[in-house]
């Protein structure tokens, strides 16, 4: 179970935006989403093999303290994690014990009514994805100097020129900078979109094989395949 809980937070928590998710777990499927904190991005995955741990509808809070528990040393050689119910039956949290049976740790679920009401993520009805690549280590390492050296824009701004899709942050009226980031890319933008740029580099930042899909229609998805999982984050276009 442990290693299901920290690829969880690696791709959730560990982005920066968010501190819920929602788990809805069968003996077919385990499905994972999640809304970003400012509703920037939104998250929706699967383990690649349901998880007979977390079979049920529950939520996932204050991922942060998830996140310290799991990395304490303590529970790192020979941890015993066990599944806590209530009352009505509803897996509701877990327990961490360490090996000696003398540190202990309780970890409290949201139960299926309380995280449905909390967690209302938007119904994406789909858009036709124009472009679609594979980003490449050298890409995203020029997206990050480009984002250092405009500290100051939260956004970046995409478009196409020619084959070639292009980056660019800032305007000319002040500093401003752009690189292209993929050439030959297929597919034609014939408007520009605006992204958070924090959480797109922290997106593709994460391990793992990636596809970027962006869309005309205004919205960007990137799939990240963590090995245990596929996760699949919507990061709608700002019309800034």
């Amino acid at each position: 179970m442990r290693d299901y809980l920290l690829d969880l937070v690696k791709h959730s928590h560990d982005l920066g935006c968010f501190d819920l998710i929602k788990i809805e777990g069968t003996d077919q499927e385990t499905k994972i989403t999640g809304l970003g904190a400012d509703q920037s991005v939104v998250l929706s995955g699967k383990f690649h093999n349901p998880v007979p741990d977390f079979i049920g509808t529950f939520g996932m809070p204050n991922l942060n303290k998830l996140k310290i528990i799991l990395n304490l040393e303590e529970y790192r050689e020979g941890a015993t994690l066990t599944k806590t119910f209530n009352s009505q039956n509803e897996l509701d949290g877990i327990e961490f014990k360490n090996a000696a049976g003398d540190f202990k740790n309780n970890y409290r679920f949201m139960v299926a009514n309380v995280i449905t009401s909390k967690l209302k993520t938007p119904k994406f009805a789909g858009v036709n994805w124009h472009i679609k690549f594979e980003p490449s280590v050298a890409s995203v390492q020029r997206l990050k100097w480009q984002a250092a050296a405009n500290a100051e824009e939260p956004f970046f701004q995409v478009k196409t020129d020619g084959n070639d899709l292009k980056f660019s942050f800032g305007d000319h009226s002040s500093h401003a900078g752009s690189f292209v980031f993929q050439h030959d890319v297929g597919g034609t933008l014939k408007r520009a979109w605006h992204y958070p740029v924090n959480t797109f580099i922290n997106i593709l930042n994460l391990s793992g094989d990636k596809i970027v899909q962006m869309s005309d229609d205004g919205a960007a998805q990137i799939t990240v395949d963590s090995g245990l999982g596929l996760y699949t984050y919507i990061l709608p276009a700002q019309t800034k």
